[in-house]
């Protein structure tokens, strides 16, 4: 027997597919070709089986497998993944519309209805399809970033979806030349942690600030980053770069010297960090070697971080029991539930800019951060407007209860010797007396 084949439908294995996707994703940068992966899956399977069996459902799957190999090249890999999932890996690729006449390829042939015994059935799929480079080129998270897409077209009621669909507007040289500068940008010291204060409404004392990485590039300057995280993300150096942030911020702000007491640093963590089960280790880590009674460290988290309650709610709340915070950032704008709501192991909302820039002038914005700020402090939560730019946005949120602001009407990011200055210079000017 063949261990890296799959019993039922000859297919490879996901073992012997693991080892395929992984070689042909390493062959694919090193030599700058296009490599495209597509995961499909067969739609309602539990309703074939409960209606025709199982000994039908197994037909079924390999009537499936049977027309993704005709759909595939003779360089291409075919292989079964899970129970009714399905991937086939494209080399060799020009072009992103490649991987999509391959799926109307296989779209065609499953037109055709399969017959089982006396039975005729049409089987449907629904795929995701991502690439390389542009949208990943690393194994496992382009993986992820495929089996992402099958549930976007699924939700959307679409037959198939692409990951990132306005990534494949990019040409490919840009792409290439970041990703290969962003390899050794950490080593070569072009990363950098900036600070931006937050400030409580009540009485304008700082509070906190939020660490915030920049990226100088010697040939290209400062790369954004919207930028240089997704291409992180997808070279699967995302988290090594959010250990080296998390260790970087814990170390500057333990040196700072200021008369505001004890402060709070937020630090942004990526959505697929946060269902990770060594991501309280790597925070006890950081804290063991930098920690400080005067630094309250903050995790800032985007709400798709929470679209696995079960697992991420675990998780969150091991983080929380040494007495790390935990803010979910641009509350409102992503993927929220009132049904979990109540549950969510967080102390803090920040309200997004998008509705701070038109508190003034949109009144659904208005309406939305009112809601935002009495839904948090019902639950015992602390809220923090970010994108605050004049006294007079400042004035309305405090009318309207939120608790810490932060925005260019206060600073904007700095480098860490700037904040230890702010803080001082602030604290100066208060201390100052009036003017004659």
């Amino acid at each position: 027997m063949n261990l890296l084949e799959d019993e039922l439908t000859g297919l490879h294995n996901r073992r012997g597919f693991q080892s395929l996707l992984q070689r042909h994703v390493q062959n694919a940068n090193q030599r700058q070709n296009n490599l495209a992966l597509i995961v499909i899956d067969v739609d309602g399977m539990s309703r074939l089986n409960g209606a025709h069996g199982y000994a039908f459902g197994d037909a079924v799957l390999q009537h499936v497998a049977r027309q993704i190999g005709e759909a595939a090249r003779s360089h291409d890999y075919a292989a079964r993944i899970d129970g009714n999932r399905f991937a086939l890996i494209l080399t060799r690729l020009l072009n992103a519309g490649h991987a999509e006449l391959a799926i109307q390829k296989l779209f065609r042939l499953l037109d055709v209805p399969m017959r089982h015994a006396d039975q005729l059935v049409r089987v449907s799929v629904t795929a995701g399809v991502a690439l390389c480079p542009v949208h990943a080129t690393h194994a496992d998270f382009l993986l992820r970033l495929a089996e992402r897409a099958v549930e976007t077209a699924r939700s959307a009621g679409q037959h198939y979806a692409f990951a990132r669909e306005a990534s494949l507007d990019q040409g490919m040289p840009d792409a290439w030349d970041l990703e290969i500068e962003m390899e050794s940008a950490l080593d070569r010291g072009e990363l950098s942690m900036h600070y931006q204060p937050q400030i409580r409404i009540a009485d304008g004392h700082p509070v906190g600030v939020e660490a915030l990485m920049r990226w100088t590039s010697p040939s290209k300057g400062s790369i954004p980053p919207d930028i240089f995280i997704p291409i992180a993300e997808r070279t699967g150096q995302i988290k090594k770069l959010t250990v080296w942030a998390m260790n970087t911020v814990l170390r500057q702000s333990s040196h700072w010297s200021h008369p505001w007491g004890p402060l709070s640093v937020a630090v942004n963590i990526p959505a697929d960090l946060v269902a990770q089960d060594d991501l309280p280790d790597m925070l006890a880590t950081a804290a063991k070697l930098w920690g400080t009674p005067d630094i309250h460290l903050v995790l800032e988290i985007t709400e798709r971080s929470l679209m696995d309650p079960k697992r991420s709610f675990e998780i969150l709340k091991r983080i929380r029991e040494p007495g790390t915070r935990v803010s979910i950032d641009d509350f409102g704008t992503g993927y929220s539930s009132l049904a979990y709501f109540r549950d969510l192991p967080v102390d803090e909302l920040k309200v997004d800019r998008s509705f701070v820039s038109q508190l003034l002038t949109d009144p659904a914005c208005s309406h939305i951060t009112n809601l935002i700020i009495d839904m948090a402090h019902r639950f015992g939560m602390s809220v923090v407007a970010e994108g605050v730019e004049d006294e007079v946005t400042l004035q309305a949120l405090r009318e309207r209860g939120c608790d810490i602001a932060q925005g260019y009407f206060f600073g904007k990011a700095m480098p860490s010797p700037a904040i230890e200055q702010w803080l001082n210079a602030v604290h100066d000017a208060r201390a100052a007396p009036p003017a004659e």
